[in-house]
């Protein structure tokens, strides 16, 4: 093209000045879009570290709740034992003193605290009617 003013790009093509803008002018695009994918990773590595942190929180919370509700169910299951023991005790004597001692251990049967720690993934058995946990 002869009597026109053109300038080569970088692959040795000459290109109008209007061309060479609007390429520049898509370069700048991209370049910013880098920009935007750069600060998406960076934030959704922030909230990953966050939500991360939220849930060792939580965690370390369900288990200082777990070890509180079984020290409650060890205190109950003595408190159950002592009953035992009392009715082994009552067994001996009449058929009142063993139904009053049995009556009275019925609330060791079910606890909210035993419905609670059932929600917690731990182990747990029945032997001989009495709630035992591992751990």
């Amino acid at each position: 093209m002869p009597g026109k003013t053109l300038t080569r790009g970088r692959s040795g093509v000459r290109m109008p000045p209007e061309v060479k803008t609007a390429y520049g002018e898509i370069q700048g695009g991209l370049k910013s879009l880098g920009k935007a994918i750069t600060e998406i990773q960076q934030g959704l590595r922030k909230a990953e570290r966050k939500i991360e942190a939220d849930a060792r929180a939580r965690i370390r919370a369900l288990r200082h709740e777990a070890k509180v509700q079984l020290a409650t169910l060890r205190a109950r299951e003595r408190e159950a034992s002592q009953g035992l023991r009392e009715l082994q005790g009552a067994a001996e004597g009449s058929w009142r003193d063993v139904k009053q001692t049995a009556d009275g251990l019925v609330p060791f049967r079910r606890t909210p605290e035993l419905s609670r720690c059932a929600a917690i993934p731990v182990s747990v058995f029945v032997v001989d009617g009495t709630h035992h946990v591992d751990g």
